[in-house]
């Protein structure tokens, strides 16, 4: 894996470049989050995501009611015990999402220069002329020239089955717009977006709260991904609900940032939040096309030096009907990996593409191929330099196992966590091998019973670049003696080289706490 480091600022060699790449254990150090849906919910389909790559699978409660996703959400149990893969659970809000309300299901063919009303009366039927809406304010957010953009209720971003729309002029609570381009729109929901237009909606509806306090509660979700993060208060806000419902104050939260509004106010998101997802779909929509790379590279930028996870959504839109991606896809993918993303998030191209195993699987080739040119070193050196000084105790503890992995081109480094957090600080200087974080449960109580803690730790690093987590016996407390800490090593050695990255005479760099100190320790291993 490290032999085969090349970067993109030296020379390569055009020939290496048609080489086959060599097969691995972990298809990418980059993270994939699948969207479950109707292609991708059966125990055979997830089975095929998980060994494809899968370490995430989402469930977006914008559509369909909390039973089908129960259904799903058992196959996919079922799918980790057949393959014995691990996959934490993301609910995905819906948030202050307008839709337009189609009970008939028909078609709606819409013509360019025609004209379109769009009105709250969600009684009506909609027609080629009339779009009934899900939210009775829009006539007093809009103005004459706004920009309104409908689309599928994930947008593919086709001319043919998303439309613009020019408002025209407001007439009472309808708004009467001008269609710009011809499309057709099928299916019962579409998602419609007011382009850099604030909408006075909760960013946390009662039907996410719902959701939340009972499928969320019940399936012990490891992640909310937070639709339309507008503020930091939507963050603070939800974090509070969250805390109220039993085990969920461990949930992490994913502010999505889907508007100008979000994109304002990211810094102060990015503090409170415990990961990023850059909904591009939307965002695309609100920003000028020549802005979108610009928001991206920033974006995770800010997130890399915060050390707190970036996803990437809408990548390989094509492969919803297709086996291969574009050009212009495949390209995109590895411009996430090189710019820092963690995870790429998959959405129409599992929940009802064709593809959905094939799809997780060429993301997953194209990450790995990206990860290898990644320039480490300059990486490293910005980060640290970010950090600045005097540095923290763990920053320092985690910044000096990479930079001794990378001195001693270990094959791995394993970490000893209880809480995840110093194994997050190592995959953050992003060493070029992979972190094998050992999460040791510990034993809590509520006073009424006693439970250990640990599988959240263990999931929630499965959006984490180059992080990979095992549970350790509960019977070995993280700070413990040297011989119970030996033989959870052996017990991290053992998995390691039957995941096939540790080998005889490689080196292995230790990351533990012995007693109030960390150590860094360097380990050859023998026959």
């Amino acid at each position: 894996m490290h032999s085969t480091h090349l970067l993109l600022e030296e020379p390569i060699r055009m020939a290496s470049i048609l080489e086959p790449s060599k097969a691995s254990f972990f298809p990418a150090m980059t993270k994939i989050v699948g969207t479950l849906g109707p292609k991708s919910r059966s125990v055979e389909v997830i089975s095929g995501c998980l060994k494809a790559g899968m370490s995430v699978a989402r469930f977006d409660f914008s559509w369909h009611d909390p039973e089908y996703h129960q259904e799903t959400l058992e196959n996919l149990k079922a799918a980790v015990k057949l393959t014995k893969k691990l996959c934490a659970v993301m609910l995905d809000t819906v948030g202050a999402e307008m839709q337009v309300v189609n009970k008939s299901e028909k078609a709606i063919s819409l013509q360019a220069d025609a004209i379109v009303v769009l009105t709250p009366d969600a009684g009506q039927e909609a027609s080629s002329e009339l779009l009934p809406i899900n939210f009775d304010g829009l006539s007093k957010a809009v103005k004459k020239g706004d920009t309104i953009f409908i689309g599928q209720y994930l947008f593919t971003g086709s001319e043919t089955t998303s439309v613009w729309l020019e408002v025209s002029e407001v007439k009472g609570n309808d708004v009467v717009c001008v269609i710009k381009n011809s499309a057709t729109l099928a299916g019962s929901l579409f998602t419609l977006h007011a382009s850099q237009i604030h909408i006075d909606l909760p960013t946390l509806t009662d039907q996410d709260k719902e959701v939340i306090s009972t499928w969320g509660v019940q399936n012990k979700i490891d992640f909310l991904s937070l639709s339309y993060t507008r503020h930091a208060e939507d963050v603070r806000q939800a974090r509070e609900f969250l805390s109220k419902l039993g085990d969920l104050y461990q949930t992490q939260i994913f502010a999505k940032i889907e508007n100008t509004e979000g994109l304002n106010h990211f810094d102060e998101i990015l503090q409170e939040a415990d990961g990023i997802i850059l909904s591009r779909g939307n965002l695309g929509i609100d920003l000028p096309p020549e802005k979108v790379f610009l928001f991206q590279k920033a974006a995770l930028y800010k997130c890399n030096m915060a050390g707190k996870p970036a996803v990437v959504t809408r990548v390989v839109d094509s492969m919803t009907d297709n086996l291969r991606p574009t050009r212009a896809e495949a390209t995109d993918v590895a411009n996430a990996v090189l710019d820092g993303s963690d995870a790429i998030l998959l959405g129409a191209e599992t929940l009802r593409g064709l593809y959905p195993v094939e799809t997780i699987s060429t993301v997953g080739k194209i990450c790995s191929e990206a990860e290898k040119v990644f320039n480490q070193d300059m990486y490293f050196k910005k980060t640290v330099k970010y950090v600045g000084e005097p540095m923290t105790h763990l920053e320092s503890i985690a910044s000096s196992a990479v930079r001794a992995a990378i001195k001693v081109k270990a094959s791995v480094i394993i970490c000893f966590t209880s809480s995840g957090r110093a194994a997050r600080l190592i995959a953050k200087y992003r060493p070029t091998m992979p972190v094998l974080s050992v999460v040791i449960p510990r034993l809590k109580t509520n006073q009424l019973k006693w439970s250990f803690s640990g599988a959240f730790e263990a999931r929630q690093s499965l959006i984490v670049r180059g992080l990979f987590p095992m549970l350790a016996d509960p019977r070995h407390p993280a700070e413990s003696t040297s011989a119970s800490n030996e033989s959870v090593l052996r017990v991290a050695l053992d998995y390691g080289k039957a995941a096939g990255v540790i080998k005889s005479h490689d080196r292995v760099v230790v990351c533990q706490k012995v007693g109030d100190a960390s150590v860094v320790k360097i380990i050859e291993l023998e026959d």
